[in-house]
This record gives structure tokens, sequence and C-alpha cells, in this order.
């Protein structure tokens, strides 16, 4: 929890930056932890929370424009009046947006680097929002989402949440995989909750659909680093662990353009490692 605390403030510190310097509209949250959401401007072709080229793009794709349409549930509360409803991704500690404003630049599809970084077929369509299909006991489907399906691998991306979720034994039973994947008993828990609920269940969704799964989080979160290893570890296919990974944003800002790697390091603080620096264990895939 101090590890998501301590980047939200972070974040928001660099938003409020960020906007001044360009001169964007925002507005600031209410409450003992604000944080900054931007609107749109130049009459909506532009928004504050987004990198230029990455929201032309956006816009000019109506399933990916969907995406921006995700209300925020907490906006009554914590944000005063606008002319139009405030949006999730105008969070500045949105991972969603994060994630849009890195894959839907269109000068990265060209390049071939990220879809090299991520072990993917190049020019693999993008679906954000995938409603992956996770088989019931019952017969049944869970519909989870996937906050992005890239080709054949399924992306999670995290920035400031505080954890994965938790699930009761009995929530967690009415998989039907859940026996032949994990050793679920020794899955981490707290009384009768099991932890990492999101990551059990974008595993199970790997499993089913025969994709790769990659967790993206902040390197300057190691506490979900720690959650994701008490999770694969305890991942049954030695197959499925070859096909599971997880990585950094950090990382990723390696291989995108100079254009994007500047918005990255000035509004996120996200600046990519040396390069010919060696992988750090958590970005290789389990065997």
């Amino acid at each position: 929890m101090q590890f998501a605390a301590k980047l939200r403030r972070e974040l928001a510190e660099l938003a409020r930056k960020y906007a001044a310097q360009n001169s964007l509209p925002h507005s600031i949250t209410y409450g003992d932890d604000p944080t900054v959401c931007f609107t749109t401007y130049e009459n909506n072709l532009r928004h504050g929370n987004f990198q230029a080229k990455s929201y032309q793009a956006i816009l000019a794709n109506r399933q990916w424009e969907q995406r921006l349409k995700k209300v925020h549930t907490l906006s009554a509360r914590c944000l005063p009046r606008f002319d139009r409803r405030w949006r999730e991704l105008d969070s500045c500690s949105s991972s969603d947006a994060l994630l849009m404003n890195i894959f839907c630049h269109p000068k990265l599809s060209q390049s071939g680097k990220l879809s090299a970084f991520l072990s993917v077929e190049s020019k693999a369509p993008l679906c954000f929002g995938y409603k992956a299909k996770v088989p019931l006991v019952s017969g049944r489907f869970d519909r989870t989402e996937i906050d992005l399906r890239l080709g054949e691998l399924l992306v999670e991306a995290k920035l400031t949440e505080n954890d994965f979720r938790s699930a009761r034994l009995q929530t967690l039973l009415t998989y039907r995989d859940l026996s032949e994947v994990f050793h679920y008993e020794d899955l981490p828990r707290r009384d009768d909750s099991y932890d990492s609920y999101q990551l059990i269940r974008n595993v199970l969704a790997a499993h089913a659909l025969n994709c790769s799964f990659c967790l993206l989080v902040d390197a300057r979160r190691p506490d979900l680093i720690d959650d994701w290893y008490q999770v694969m570890k305890c991942v049954k296919l030695l197959e499925l662990r070859t096909r599971l990974r997880i990585a950094t944003w950090q990382e990723l800002a390696r291989v995108t353009t100079p254009q994007v790697t500047r918005f990255l390091a000035s509004k996120y603080g996200i600046s990519a490692p040396r390069f010919g620096a060696p992988l750090t264990p958590h970005l290789l895939a389990i065997s």
C-alpha cells in the first residue's frame, strides 16, 4: 500500500508540473490525497492526458475510442462539475491511459521494436478491454476483461492500483481449470481470502485461450512484482509457465520513439534503463 500511495503522490506532482508547463486544462481532485484529471481541448481533438499522435490514432479507431468513455465512478464526489462527464482515463494515474499512450502511437507499430520486445507478431491487432472467456465448472464462462490483447498476447496493465484484489476459495473453485493450472492450496492467502485474484484469472485465461500473458507494472512497485512471483510459483504446467512473463513500463520506454520517451519521462517519471543493462530477473519468463 505504501508503494501505491507514494507513486500516486509522485504522479500527481509530475502531472501538475506537466499541466502548468504546457498550459493544459485540468482539475485537481478534492480530498487528502489529491490527483490530477485532464480534459480535452482544441475542439476535443487533443487531450492533456495523452501524447498527441497517440490520441489522434485513438480518435480514428472506433474500438479504441470507446475505451475513452469509461466513466470516472468517483467524479461526483471528488471533482468539480464540467461540461462533459469525467472519464476514468482523464486521471493522471490511469494505467489504461498509459497503456494506450504507448501502444496506440502509430510509429511504434511501424517500427516493430515493441512487437519484438514482447515476442509477438509484427503488426498484431490491438484489442483494448478484451473479454476473455474463462471456463467455469458450471459449463458457463467468466467474461474476464483483459486490458489489452495484442495478437496472441494478453496484457494486464498496472500503475497505482493497490493490489490484484482478493477472492474466497469458493469463488476460485468455480473455475474449471483451477486445479489443473495451479497448486491452488499454495496460493497466497490471508484468512479465508486468496490474494491476487486478477492474476489468477489472467493465467486461467491465457491457459484457456492458449495465449501468452504479460503483466506490465511500474519498476517503482516492488510489491506488485512480489505478488506476481507468489502466484507464478504455484503454476503447475511447465509449458504454460514459459508463456508467462512480467515487464516494466521503464523497459517499454526503451523501445518507444524519442517523442514518446520524452513524454513518459516528463509526465510519468518513467525513464528507460540505460542500453546494455542486463534484464533483471523479474523480466524473464519463469521456467
